[in-house]
């Protein structure tokens, strides 16, 4: 029959007292204090059970396990804020009910008796696990069971030995637990045998793995025999992926998402650094690999600006003109919002040096919020530029592609391929080939690089490339590109250039306030013609930087408040006037024609001169002409003598004359096919005495058959002879179209004059 009675409880953290066992209990909440003072001023045993979750300060019945010990309190010290208990253990009890009586906490419990068992079977049992038990005492170096008065063997004992055992030995809450709730002797002792065989299994596997690790290692190394010692224990459990030195790399692996393959190969590049000493090379390449993996940005991506209107205005604040280029931009992003997806041609702006490239891209970046990053494909001859090493090679790293992109931390930047027009090839590749897959919209979402082995995607990436010369790009990577054309800047562009930004940086750079420091239109006009050569604006920029630099001196050494440039000012800081910028003849001369050649400043004039005299019908060419240039000499004299008649000329005039050609400036290597009409112009206006009109530039390529033939940088040649002060310009009729390209400026000063055979370029150029 059950047996209920009420006494005070007493809740504990963790700890659990078995019948006939003491236990000191440090006791510190008020309410426990208060039970416990209780329980002894009114000589009551004391219920004792332990909280489920420790961490709960005051606990109620959900918080505390239904099974406890009823107790009696053999001594209580007081210790100032808590007091120290000793509780001796009488009984297991089941707790039904608590309440508070006199404001301490009281349960009702039942009263609970082991049950009853085989007496046969218990003696059995508890023989084997009285030895085991002695056994393992003997191990830790602890007081064992005592066995030298043991008569009988009977359930009192076994029950005695289990929770001796269960006292001392089990360590974990729940584990002592069990042991208390079950009422089965006989359970018991078998789940003390249980535990004590996992113990003994566990030394056994202590002890295999030391025997491999002693096979493993020399006498003395420590630190070496710990790893060794680590390995063999996760070699026995299966798991690889122990504590390591590279543990951060492995928590950065785990807690981001990182794509399964990159995380599978993570993994097992991580067991493979594991089973090698940390002193071996190897170690530090692999751990190399696996720092380039995971700081290579695989899911990272940045918030585009949405707002195009303000992607315009950022671009018109950052340059001035380039209406077209930008257009094109605009229309590329708007697409590219529109579709979600970049798959289209990359852009690749071709022009001369200074025109605002790079500075375009940047803008890009700027007005659409993404992060910047260039290479510079310039001189690059090997294909692992591109692609990376493979890992077997020493000092192998990625390609200068997954390098920009660990540096963007993105994967969606602005990528600017700086020249692309000057990669080169020899023995160790063609750089070229590689940037197909890197910039061809249908591969460059598996992007394969050497190095890293695992395929990379580039697809949200926007690619933008500059060439200087569009004839040196690759065909098959040509193909895969967008031109957008920047030619060179007119002289008023220029101005406006400079007066709305390169002023203002350089006087911000120079710590010069705006009222210090005058520039008006006149000087910056002066400058571009007379201290400058160029496509672009770098010069002039740099001319500016040096005027703010003198101008800083001046104010700080003599003490003026600001300064006004002046020419006198120019000329005594900078130097003599650097450039005669393609004057133009002064008078209608013979044998002189105004050419117009295509430079990398941009465009220029072009001065052909011919001369004759008595000899033997030499061709003399002189000004260091390329070899394009020398045979349009030669297909225009050709031409003339075919049609000697046409033009007055004896054709025994040949045999007789030695007949000179020079392009002045003759150190300065030229070239191109560009000067064939202008040269056949020149040829007859000397040998026929006629003047050209100086008023008059040309360009166009001839055939030996008379023909006049487009040519290539007629907006570039258009603004070379507008600066110096041309009327007209003769071009080939192919090129027409190429007029709407040209700034109204230019058009609106100068006549075009379309012509498809020489004849009519001779009769317009000529002065009757």
């Amino acid at each position: 029959m059950a047996k209920f009675n009420d006494f005070p409880l007493l809740c504990t953290r963790g700890a659990v007292i078995f019948p006939l066992q003491e236990l000191s209990i440090e006791v510190g909440r008020d309410e426990s204090i208060k039970a416990v003072n209780y329980a002894l001023n009114n000589s009551l045993d004391i219920v004792v059970v332990s909280q489920i979750d420790l961490t709960v300060d005051n606990p109620t019945e959900k918080d505390i396990y239904a099974y406890g010990t009823l107790c009696r309190i053999k001594s209580s010290r007081n210790r100032g804020d808590h007091l120290k208990v000793i509780f001796g253990g009488k009984t297991r009890v089941r707790i039904y009910k608590n309440y508070v009586n006199n404001g301490v906490k009281y349960v009702t419990v039942e009263l609970l008796e082991d049950t009853r068992e085989d007496e046969l079977e218990i003696e059995v049992i508890c023989k084997r696990a009285l030895t085991e038990f002695n056994v393992v005492a003997q191990k830790y170096g602890r007081p064992g069971f005592p066995i030298g008065n043991v008569i009988k063997f009977d359930a009192q004992l076994a029950s005695s030995l289990v929770d001796t055992f269960a006292q001392v030995y089990i360590q974990d809450t729940a584990e002592k637990q069990k042991y208390l709730e079950e009422l089965s002797v006989r359970k018991r002792l078998e789940m003390m045998l249980e535990f004590i065989s996992r113990e003994k299994q566990m030394d056994a596997i202590e002890r295999e793995i030391n025997e491999k690790v002693k096979e493993r290692i020399e006498e003395g190394q420590k630190d070496y025999y710990l790893r060794e010692k680590l390995k063999a224990i996760k070699d026995e459990l299966g798991d690889t992926a122990g504590v390591s030195d590279i543990d951060d790399l492995k928590e950065k692996l785990e807690n981001n998402p990182y794509p399964e393959n990159i995380k599978a190969k993570a993994r097992e590049e991580f067991r493979h650094y594991e089973m090698i000493p940390q002193a071996s090379g190897e170690s530090g390449v692999i751990r190399s690999y696996l720092e380039w993996l995971l700081n290579v940005p695989w899911w990272q991506k940045s918030e585009d600006n949405k707002d195009l209107n303000l992607v315009q205005k950022i671009l018109d604040e950052d340059h001035y003109g380039l209406d077209k280029v930008k257009e094109r931009i605009m229309e590329y992003l708007a697409v590219k919002q529109m579709t979600n997806s970049l798959k289209s041609p990359i852009i690749c702006l071709v022009g001369p040096p200074g025109v605002g490239k790079t500075s375009l891209a940047k803008s890009v970046a700027r007005a659409l919020d993404r992060k910047f990053v260039k290479i510079s494909l310039g001189g690059v001859k090997d294909e692992a530029e591109i692609r990376g090493h493979r890992r077997t090679y020493l000092g192998s790293m990625p390609g200068r592609i997954i390098q920009g992109m660990k540096k963007a931390g993105t994967l969606n930047p602005v990528f600017l391929i700086d020249e692309i027009d000057k990669m080169g090839a020899d023995y160790k590749g063609d750089p070229s080939s590689a940037m197909l897959e890197v910039l061809d919209p249908e591969q460059n979402s598996l992007f394969s690089d050497h190095y890293l082995e695992e395929p990379y995607d580039l697809s949200d990436v926007l690619f933008i490339a500059t060439a200087n010369y569009m004839e040196n790009i690759p065909a098959a990577l040509l193909d895969r590109l967008e031109i957008i054309n920047l030619s060179s800047y007119t002289e008023e562009e220029k101005l406006m250039i400079a007066k709305n930004h390169l002023i203002r940086k350089q006087t911000e750079m120079n710590g010069l306030q705006d009222k210090q420091f005058t520039l008006n239109d006149d000087i910056i006009y002066y400058l571009i013609r007379h201290y400058t050569r160029e496509a672009g604006v770098r010069q002039l920029e740099r001319l500016i930087g040096a005027l703010c630099r003198k101008s800083v001196l001046e104010i700080l050494k003599n003490g003026k408040h600001s300064v006004k440039i002046t020419k006198s000012l120019v000329k005594q800081w900078l130097g003599s006037e650097k450039y005669e910028y393609g004057l133009k003849e002064k008078a209608n001369q013979i044998g002189v024609v105004t050419g117009l050649a295509y430079t990398q400043f941009g465009g220029d004039i072009l001065p052909v001169e011919v001369n004759y005299f008595e000899g033997k019908g030499r061709l003399v060419v002189t000004g260091q002409l390329g070899d394009v240039m020398k045979e349009s000499t030669e297909i225009a004299l050709d031409y003339i003598k075919a049609n000697a008649k046409k033009y007055n000329i004896d054709i025994s005039f040949f045999e007789n004359h030695d007949i000179h050609i020079h392009v002045p400036e003759g150190a300065v290597p030229k070239d191109g096919p560009s000067a064939g009409v202008t040269l056949t112009t020149a040829i007859v206006s000397a040998i026929t005495k006629t003047p050209v009109d100086s008023n008059i530039a040309m360009t166009g390529e001839v055939t030996l058959r008379g023909n006049v033939l487009p040519i290539g940088g007629l907006k570039e040649k258009s603004l070379a002879a507008h600066r110096s002060g041309i009327a007209k310009i003769i071009i080939p009729k192919g090129n027409i179209k190429d007029l709407d390209e040209l700034p109204d400026t230019v058009k609106e000063s100068i006549k075009f004059v379309p012509c498809d055979k020489v004849d009519s370029v001779i009769k317009e150029a000529f002065v009757r």
